[in-house]
């Protein structure tokens, strides 16, 4: 999703002489390396905590971990947390959209499908951010190879599905809620992409808050739809610790930093390594059984969703204006969809 937006303008440089020196010290190539495999293996550890825990349970438990990590990092960088009431509320929003909503429906398409299936479903937000950009944006005119890959990737989901089959075998329910998390993602960054964009605070801050909210959210949820668990099996709540801290956290960090460095659309193309990554945990790992159409299915999908963000180059020379995002939206449209 590497639409552009309008950037904040500033005529300071930009600081953190620290973090540059940093993504010097380790090249970018192994942080995506790094994400890539951190958010495919997101759908395992969702898998592995679902079957200690209810799914309402493993979305909070993901959200206060995740916030924790973000909460350290503010303060090693001395960060606050954004001011504002109209911030908050616009917020509030996309902490349900984008963290609270999709993490708990794939927490419960996962009771019913394998972790394979529900990486890949990840995968059709490309598609989905397409087909909506084309109403919600008018700025984002339609070409016959984005069309295409529209066309192409929803061939590919079909072929995922078993369409021939007459969807034989296929829990239509947990499918269904995979599918629509991944829906949620474009709707949320075409959200913050609308409210957000020219913030003058920082990714970090927007985003800590962000995830803050959604913890709260499910700390209300969680208590109306499940009751405390009786034993805590040690397994599964290390699954769920793990993709809190790691999964959305530490990714979280890496994604905007390799947003920040390499432009949203390289940054963007983990997506495409995400669930070839979660198709082999759930093989290597539970066991999953994985039928012809389901690799080739994938294929077909991350095609049509790598022509849906082709785009012709604007030269930034005659533009005038920075390759680096500048705004937070910039980065929440650009970054790959978080699982």
């Amino acid at each position: 999703m590497s639409t552009a937006v309008p950037s904040r303008t500033s005529s300071a440089p930009t600081p953190a002489p620290a973090g540059s020196a940093r993504r010097r010290g380790l090249d970018w190539r192994i942080r995506f390396a790094v994400l890539s495999t951190v958010w495919g293996f997101s759908f395992l550890l969702i898998k592995v905590g679902t079957g200690g825990y209810a799914p309402f349970q493993v979305t909070f438990g993901r959200l206060l971990f995740g916030t924790a990590v973000l909460a350290v990092a503010m303060a090693v960088r001395r960060e606050r947390l954004p001011r504002g009431i109209r911030t908050w509320m616009h917020l509030t929003v996309a902490a349900f959209v984008l963290n609270a909503l999709p993490f708990s429906l794939f927490a419960y398409s996962e009771l019913t499908i394998p972790s394979t299936l529900a990486g890949i479903c990840n995968a059709t937000s490309p598609l989905w951010g397409m087909a909506l950009s084309l109403v919600a944006l008018s700025e984002d005119r339609p070409t016959r190879r984005r069309v295409a890959g529209l066309g192409i990737g929803f061939l590919g989901v079909l072929t995922v599905l078993g369409a021939w089959q007459g969807f034989s075998g296929l829990d239509f329910g947990g499918t269904a809620m995979a599918l629509l998390a991944s829906l949620s993602y474009p709707i949320g960054w075409i959200y913050v992409r609308r409210t957000l964009a020219g913030s003058s605070q920082s990714n970090l801050s927007l985003t800590g808050a962000q995830l803050l909210l959604a913890t709260v959210q499910l700390a209300v949820i969680t208590p109306l739809f499940t009751t405390l668990p009786t034993s805590f099996p040690l397994v599964p709540l290390l699954a769920v610790v793990a993709l809190g801290a790691l999964g959305t956290g530490f990714a979280l960090l890496l994604q905007y930093g390799l947003v920040a460095e390499v432009g949203p659309t390289t940054a963007q193309m983990v997506t495409y390594f995400i669930p070839v990554i979660a198709t082999a945990a759930g093989v290597a790992v539970l066991d999953e059984q994985l039928g012809w159409n389901t690799p080739v299915g994938a294929l077909i999908v991350l095609a049509g969703a790598a022509l849906t963000q082709s785009r012709p180059k604007a030269p930034a020379a005659a533009t005038g204006t920075s390759a680096q995002p500048q705004s937070r939206a910039e980065a929440e449209a650009g970054a790959a969809a978080q699982p």
